[in-house]
């Protein structure tokens, strides 16, 4: 059998978005349909907290799966390694900068983590610089992640100038 061709926004992707072994489709089904409408690539780093079959996507609600240039992988080292040159900015809560702060280009990579624990610091350590947050008022703890991944998204496409949607 052989592997269909590739549309070719899948060569260049927009922007890398990474989830760091999430833990909940609905949020992983939204943040790949902001994929989508896009252009971005979403990489899984594992472990991840739900099954990649099909059935499962479906329940989940991404049935636009199909369409969603992604891949998932087995570390953080092998995607650093796959995305050898890409520069990285990081979202977590108690980032040195606010999102609005970075100046995105395209090819970047997005970095979130999981819900319930986030990003691991050895992660961002040696790149403070690249660690972005919102602003919140201290009752709120944490943003839920497709809602973050979504608002960062559409702000380095705003950046971009907009998208140009020519499939």
């Amino acid at each position: 059998m052989t592997t269909p061709p590739q549309p070719p926004h899948f060569a260049n992707p927009l922007l890398h978005v990474v989830l760091h072994e999430p833990e909940i489709p609905p949020n992983t089904g939204n943040i790949g349909r902001s994929c989508v409408a896009i252009g971005a690539k979403l990489w899984l780093v594992r472990p991840l907290g739900f099954r990649l079959d099909v059935k499962h996507l479906r329940r989940a609600g991404m049935d636009y799966w199909e369409h969603l240039n992604w891949e998932a992988v087995d570390s953080w080292g092998e995607l650093e390694r796959r995305l050898d040159g890409v520069r990285f900015w990081f979202v977590e809560c108690g980032g040195t900068r606010t999102v609005w702060e970075a100046d995105f280009r395209p090819g970047d990579a997005v970095v979130f983590g999981s819900e319930s624990r986030g990003l691991p610091p050895s992660l961002f350590a040696d790149r403070p610089a690249s660690v972005l947050s919102f602003p919140m008022r201290p009752e709120v703890r944490s943003l839920n992640l497709a809602s973050t991944a979504n608002a960062v998204l559409y702000e380095a496409v705003r950046q971009f100038g907009g998208l140009s949607i020519n499939p």
